[in-house]
Order: C-alpha cells, then structure tokens, then sequence
C-alpha cells in the first residue's frame, strides 16, 4: 500500500506528470541522441522501497524514474562494503593503520577529480575528458566511478574486477557497441550502472552474471533491436530498468521471467507492435509499466498478470479499442495514461472493479458513445472523457463515483444533463463544446465543493433563476459563446471569475453589487463593465490626480507631514487600515473588453464639440439638400445632364444628413445612461442601417461628383466643336452602374460579419481587426482614384482652353461649380486617407477624439457643403427657385380657370422676356443640353421653348 504522502503525491497531478513525460521524451528522429554537455547529470532511476516508497519514484512522468531506498530485508549495502573490506582493513592495520584521505587520494587517476565519501571510500569523476581507455590507477576503495562523456568504446575486463567496493558505475554518452562481456562480471557491491545513450547493440548473455547486488541499470538511447533475456536472468535484485529509446520491436515470452523484483520498467519510445502473451510473466512486483510512444496496434493484454501494477502508461501509440475487462487483472491500478491513440471502440465494462483507480484519462476516442460502466472503481478522483459522441449521462454515474473530483466531458454531444448532486466531492465540472441548451434547477444542486463549472460552447438559452443558488464554493464560472439572454446571479456571491463574451443576446446590464468578491469578469459588450467600474475608477483616479495638481505646494507639505508625523492625529494601525481601504476602493473588477473612446459609458458622442458639428451637418445636410433637390428636379418635361447629376448628388448627400440625424438623435436620447442601450443600438438593426446610408451616400457623392466632372470637360469640348453629344440614355445607364457599385460597396461590411456593428459610430472603424482596415484602405485607393480622374479632366479641360474662353463659354457657371466641388470635397478628404493609412502603418500618434472628429463631422461634412456652395455661388439656383415660384403660383392659379385664360398671354410673354439674353435653338441641334434624338426644332409651344433654354444656359456673369 501507499504510504499517505506517496498517495497524496500520485494523486495530485497525474495529467502534469504524463504531460510531461509526452514533451520531455519525444519519438526519436534518429536512433542517437545528442551528447549531453559537460556535467551534465540524469535523474536517477531508482525504484521504490517497501512498504513506504515516493510517488515521485513510480511516475511515468520522466523516462529514469528516481532511485530508492532498499527493499526490507535487503542487506545494506555498506555493511557489505564493510565487511568485503575486512581483510583489507586488517592488513592496513597489521601495516600501521587505517588509509588517511591523503592516501587514498593519491590513488586518483591523472585529471580526474576524487573525493572521500565519508566511510573510508573514494568518488573518482573523470567525466567528459576526451577519454578513449579505462583510467590507469584507479583506488581498489573507489565506490563511485564516472566515465560518462568520454570516447571509450570497449573496456578491458582486468582493471574493475579490483573494484571490490564500486558501488555506482557511469558509462553513458560513450562509443560503446555492446556491453562489455567480461569487464562487469562479479562486481559484487556494484548498485547502479549506467550505460545509456552509447550505440549498444548487443548485450551478451553472460555480461550481469555476479552482480547480486544491481538495483539499477539504464540501458536506455541505444541500438538495441531486442529485449536481452539471457543477460536479465542473474539480475535478480534488480528494481529498476530502462530500455526506452531503443529499436525493439516486439516483446517475447518470459522475457523478463526472472526479476521478480523489478518495480519500475520503462519502454517507451521504442518500436514495440507486438507482445507476447506472457511477456510480463514473473513480474510480481512490476508497479510501474512505460509503454508509451510506440507501435502498439492492440491492447497489451498481458499485463493482466501484474496484480501490483499501480501506474500504467501506453499513450501515443496505434490502439484502436480498449476490450471489455481490459484491466480485470489489476486491480492494484492508481492511474492509466492512454491518450494520443486512435481509440474508437471502449469496452463498457473496461474499468470496472479497480479501486485503486485515481485518475482516468480518455481523449479523442470518437466512436464512444455511451457513458462507460465504472462499477466497482468508487475511488476514482478524475475522470477525463473529451472528443468522444456520448449524447447523455446515466441517472446512477454519481451513485458510482461517490469521489469524484474532477469531471472533463467536454467536446462531446451532450443534450441533456442528470443531477450532479450525489457527487458530493466535486470540485471542477468542465461540459464546454456540448449541445446543452438547458440547466435546470437540480442539476447542480447542493455541490458545496465545487469551485470551477464550465459550460462554454454550448447552445443554452434557459438558465433556472436558482441553478447556482447551492453552490457557496462556486469561484469560477463560464458561460462564454451561449445563447443567452439574460443571466442569474443567485448564489454567486462568491465567484471571482466569470465569462460571458460571446452571448450577443445578453445585452442587459449586470449590477456588480451581486458579485463582490469578482476580480476577472469577461463581458459581451463593453458598455456591461461601466456598471463594474470600468469607467468611474479612471475618472476617479484622474480626478484625484487633477485636485493634487491644483493644490498648493503649502498643502502638499501639510499632506506630507501629515502622512510622516502619524503620531500626532493617530497611531500606525489606524494609517495602514486607512491605506488599505483606499486601495481597495481605487481596486475594481478586471473587466473586458473594457469601455473606450469609442465605447464609453455615459455618452454616444462625449465631446461637445462633435455633438454640435454633427447637429449642425444633419441640419444643414437636410434642409440644404431637401432644396436643391426640389429646385432641380421640379420640372418634369426635361432635366439637362449635368442638373440631374446635381440633383443626384444633393439626394444621396441627404441620406448622409438622414444617417447623421440618427446618430444626433441617439446621442440625445440616451444621454448621460448610454451604457444602457449601447449593446441594443450596436447590435441593432438601426446601427447598420445607418453604417450603409453612410458608406452608400459618401461612395454615391464620389462617383457621381466624377461623372460630372466628365461630363463639363466632355460637353464642353462638343460645344467648342460643335459636335454631337453623347445620348442622354447612356449617361443615365452609367448613373445606374455608379449607384451599383456603391450598393455592392456598402453591402460589403453586412456580408463579412457587419462591420458597421464594430462600435456605436455605425462606421467601419480604420484599426483594429484587419479586415476592417483592409476595407477602409481600398475604399480610400478607389476615392482616390476617382479625384485623380477628377483632377485630369479638369486640369485637361483647362488646358485646352485659351485664355478668355471659358467666359465665352455657355453655362460656365456649371463647370465652375464642379470644379469648386472637386476642390473641396479634395481637401476634405485628405484627412480621412491619412488616418486610414496611419493605421495601416500602425502610426498611433493620432489621438481618439481626432478620429472620432474625422469620421463623424468631416467624413459628412461634404454633404452640406456641396449644397451650401450650389445654393450661394451659382446662378443656377436663383434661376431656379424663380421659377419654382413662378410654378407655384401658375399651378395655385390654375384652379381658377378663368384667371387661367385671362392671364395666360401674361404667362408666356413673361416666361419668353426670361430667354432674350440666351441662345437662340436652331434646327440643326447642336444638342449641349437637349435631347439627343431632337434633330428637328422642338414642337413645344413658344412659352415651353423659352422656358426650357433659361433652366438649361446661364452665362458666366
């Protein structure tokens, strides 16, 4: 039995141990292995002693378990040493007395270094010297001989047979090509002997013969293909062995029939597919088994004659299944390590009756399906079942697992959960990537020791108000990635851990006064940690900041000599309870993500200044645009090409007043509490609407503001020529593949996960997630690219114009205006370009609220710009609204029909006296501003004639 330490320690960390037995020793690449450096030392491998021996001593966790004491009953070994060296002593004494420290050191080989072991005996390290022979003069008192990292490659037999009193040999990192088969022969006191990491391929049958006393051998990193049998056979006292690291492939009958007392036995990373039936027969104090990291295609079955075993390791090899009864021959058995293979198939009844069984650890075997019958293994601790398709819990698996500790059914198919109630001692419950939609009210009920629940990845969408309400030892909870809604909080006074992210209906606010003990605490939005602190303690602290900055230097020194002379106000208890009190009040919950510039929690906008810009354009925006869009548009017989773009523009820019208004009105709406509806309003549908309004009507404005600009320079030059147009038909297609483009543009962020729903702006921000920045760049490549083409055929249009032209040319005011647009909406732009390759280029100068600026007050700014400079500087407008009022008065008159008829003369002598400064239509149509297929004079009346050449010819005044 387990001593209550060594029991402790084999359960503490059993998964730690093979984890670190998994990347510690890896499957060799080569059968060598690299030289270890100067000094270098490997743990011992020992075995345990009876009846109280370290767990540390039987852990799979190194490949050279630890060495131990001697088993009971065993002679000590230097009272052996004593006593073989009687005659010796006798003779010294009948010569004139015992050996001195300086004599036995001057039986130290040349550039070894030696040391009494404290009982008459030399240490003799003559490691790493370049060494290719056995040292001459060796002290016949030697008991510990290192020759490790040297280049010896065989061993003469005569010099160690004088050894009498070696008791720890080291022959590791040499040349060595099979044991020597003389030179160990009858080494009576020798205990350890290592002779790893040499090339040893052979071991003859008859090198071990004499030595009663080995404990210990490594014979691990070599070339061995087989398992020596012959040479094992005189190893009777043999605890401890390692073959790892070798090439064997396959374990043969009785091949260890002969060390009944070998407890630990490693074999891992070897080549080993096959074992014979009865290979581990005569192993009847065989504790610890190493098999991991081979080609084990099936179940080794014949451990099931090691009835002591207690640790058992196979991992990382080819096993498929695990058979019914698989481990009915062990019930002495603590732990199992059996992961990384391609198991599909468990018996059900595979781990029944091991009482002993502390851990139980199975990953990846995806054809489980049912839960495994664990009767009879009632004090298993952890039990780890992950990557399997096990779809529900038996009602009765606490009634067989009263210890249970420690539950991991993660990444399987679980819908539905039984109580967990009977189990009584668990501490961690982890359930993440499961189907569970539902906790119910007793399914956690009453597990006063549970202290970690982890039901991640899940589909949960009802919680019971009372499910947590029994669990007073709860510290850490995560729901993250579920599909919650809202969240309860009885029972969770206690936790100081809690994931929510990923629950994108839970939008509410959680108060932190039902978690006062929470330190760490992940949110699905930012707005919910305002409600932890999150923003309050940064002002706090600012605030505190300011006021010591603003006081006088009088008052700092008060302060200060009020800090130091305690003694005169109060003593020094009472000053460190107060200063641990405001560190906990300045101490807050570390929640993320945590509120920003961009995500605060009072305020949409937070600066006034951008409260009023953004007011101000979705006032000007509207009204501005709402009246060129009427004047341009009020007439519905003919409208010249480069009016509708005027009007097209003005109609796309009130969409950007109309996103603009939203914003504004959301500010106001929730101001001073926005974190209480900024999750509803980013998540809503009302923040993409207007991210797509917005993106729409700047992308629109763009491109149409290029077509115009085509279309002065195209018209203008027809006109000098007097050429044909292009068909108004066409312009109006090329109209409608603009307005394409920027739909298929501001769709863009809906369908790559709604990027307008990244923070409450409604705009895809220019940082952050590379995708979003990808976009904002390619949005300013292609806006660039639009006032380049701008540019050239404006600069073109110049250029080809002598000088005194363009006032000669009709509806100059036209190209004037275009080009006073092009130059603004340039120079707005400039700002929004730089900030989007600024964080392409990670420049982080740029502070918070000079993007918030850029994006809502100059991205918009354009949109009551271009109406304001069409309103105030071109003719157009005046003319136009002249005759909207005209046409409102005719159509208020027009009711009357006799005042119709009356004053009709009126009407068209008026309407023609309009015209009389303009350009008389001919019948060869020269076509600047009308129809294309009009090739014969206009058969409108006089009155509509006159009337359609004032709207469409204003010469430059």
């Amino acid at each position: 039995m387990l001593s209550a330490p060594a029991a402790a320690a084999a359960r503490a960390a059993p998964e730690a141990r093979v984890a670190a037995a998994g990347t510690a020793r890896p499957r060799r690449a080569s059968p060598r292995r690299p030289r270890r450096g100067a000094g270098a030392r490997r743990p011992a491998l020992r075995a345990p002693s009876e009846p109280q021996r370290p767990a540390a001593t039987r852990t799979l966790s190194s490949p050279r378990a630890p060495l131990a004491a001697p088993r009971p009953g065993t002679m000590d070994i230097s009272r052996v040493g004593v006593l073989l060296s009687l005659p010796v002593l006798l003779q010294l004494a009948a010569g004139g007395g015992s050996p001195r420290p300086g004599a036995l050191l001057r039986g130290c080989p040349a550039h070894c270094q030696c040391e009494p072991d404290g009982r008459m005996l030399l240490r003799v390290d003559c490691s790493d010297l370049g060494l290719s022979e056995l040292p001459s003069n060796l002290s016949v008192f030697t008991s510990y001989l290192d020759l490790s990292m040297n280049n010896i490659s065989q061993l003469p037999p005569s010099p160690l047979h004088s050894l009498r009193f070696l008791e720890e040999f080291m022959l590791q990192n040499n040349h060595l090509r099979q044991v020597p088969a003389g030179a160990l022969q009858n080494l009576r006191s020798l205990q350890s002997l290592r002779l790893d990491a040499n090339h040893i391929s052979y071991v003859p049958p008859s090198c071990f013969s004499g030595l009663h006393s080995l404990r210990h051998l490594w014979l691990d990193d070599n070339a061995l293909t087989e398992i020596p049998v012959q040479a094992f056979r005189s190893l009777s006292a043999l605890q401890a062995m390692t073959l790892a690291l070798n090439k064997i492939h396959h374990i043969p009958d009785y091949a260890f029939g002969n060390l009944s007392s070998l407890v630990v036995l490693h074999l891992h990373n070897n080549r080993i597919h096959s074992l014979g039936k009865k290979c581990f027969d005569g192993l009847h104090s065989l504790e610890t088994l190493d098999l991991n990291y081979n080609n084990l295609d099936e179940f080794p079955t014949a451990i099931r004659t090691l009835s002591n075993l207690k640790e058992l390791g196979f991992h990382s090899n080819n096993i498929k299944s695990i058979p019914e009864k698989a481990f009915v021959g062990n019930p002495s058995l603590i732990t199992i390590h059996f992961y990384d293979n391609p198991i599909q198939l468990v018996g059900r009844s595979a781990f029944q009756h091991l009482p002993e069984l502390r851990t139980l650890t199975l990953n990846g075997a995806s054809q489980i399906t049912e839960f495994p019958d664990l009767t009879g293994t009632a004090s298993l601790e952890s039990l780890t079942l992950t990557g399997a398709q096990i779809s529900s819990l038996p009602q009765t698996a606490c009634d067989q697992l009263p210890n249970l500790q420690v539950l991991d059914l993660s990444y399987n198919l679980l819908e539905d959960l039984p109580s967990f109630s009977v189990c009584q001692k668990l501490q961690k419950i982890d359930l993440r990537h499961n189907e569970i939609f539902e906790i119910k009210v007793d399914t956690f009920q009453q597990l006063l020791s549970l202290r970690a629940l982890n039901l991640a990845w899940n589909k949960i969408a009802v919680i019971h108000p009372n499910a947590f309400s029994t669990l007073p030892s709860l510290r850490k909870l995560d729901l993250s990635s579920n599909l919650l809604s809202s969240f309860p909080v009885t029972g969770l006074h206690g936790l100081t851990h809690l994931k929510l992210t990923g629950n994108h209906a839970l939008q509410s606010l959680i108060s932190s006064e039902n978690f006062p003990e929470l330190k760490v605490i992940e949110m699905p939005y930012a707005y919910q940690c305002c409600a932890f602190g999150a923003c309050e303690n940064v002002y706090k602290i600012s605030n505190q900041w300011n006021k010591d900055d603003n006081s006088s230097t009088d008052d700092l020194h008060k302060k200060d000599a009020g800090m130091f002379q305690i003694q005169d106000e109060r003593d020094l208890e009472d000053f460190l309870l107060d200063f641990e009190e405001d560190l906990k009040a300045l101490h807050s919950a570390q929640c993320s993500p945590s509120p920003g510039p961009f995500k605060l929690c009072e305020y949409l906008f937070g600066s006034w200044l951008i409260r009023i810009g953004v007011w101000t354009i979705a006032v000007l925006a509207l009204t501005c645009n709402a009246l060129v869009t009427s004047t341009v548009f009020r007439a519905s017989l003919y409208i010249s090409s480069i009016k509708l773009l005027i009007g097209l523009i003005a109609a796309v820019n009130m969409l950007m007043g109309v996103s603009s208004a939203v914003l504004a009105g959301v500010d106001a709406f929730t101001f001073g509490s926005f974190a209480q509806h900024g999750a509803w309003w980013e998540q809503g549908v009302g923040c993409q609407v207007v991210g797509f309004l917005s993106i729409f009507a700047s992308e629109s404005s763009v491109f149409l503001l290029t077509l115009a600009a085509l279309e002065r320079g195209f018209s203008v030059k027809c006109s000098a020529k007097f050429e044909r147009k292009t068909p108004f038909s066409s312009l109006k297609v090329i109209i409608l593949l603009c307005a394409v483009l920027a739909l298929t543009i501001a769709t863009v962020p809906l369908l790559g996960g709604s990027e307008f729903s990244a923070s409450p702006l409604c705009l895809p921000l220019p940082f952050g997630e590379p995708s979003t920045t990808g976009y904002m760049v390619a949005l300013v490549l292609l806006n660039s690219l639009c006032f380049l083409v701008m540019t050239i055929a404006y600069t073109k249009l110049y250029c080809n114009l002598e000088k005194g032209d363009l006032e000669n040319i009709w509806d100059c005011s036209m190209v004037k205006h275009i080009a006073l647009l092009l130059f603004t909406n340039c120079i707005l732009y400039c700002p929004v370009a730089f900030l989007s390759f600024s964080s392409l280029l990670n420049l982080t100068f740029i502070s918070p609220e000079v993007i918030k600026f850029i994006l809502l007050v100059i991205v918009p700014l354009p949109a009551c710009l271009n109406p304001l400079l069409y309103i105030l500087f071109n003719p157009h407008f005046k003319e136009d609204l002249g005759s909207l009022g005209k046409q409102t008065h005719f159509w208020t008159r027009s009711r009357n029909p006799s005042l119709m008829s009356i004053n009709s003369d009126d009407v068209e002598k008026q309407s023609c006296d309009s015209t009389q400064a303009l350009v008389t239509f001919t019948s060869a149509s020269i076509a600047y501003d009308l129809p294309s297929n009009s090739v014969s004079p206009p058969a409108y009346p006089v009155t509509e004639s006159c009337h359609l050449s004032s709207v469409a010819f204003v010469p430059c005044v």
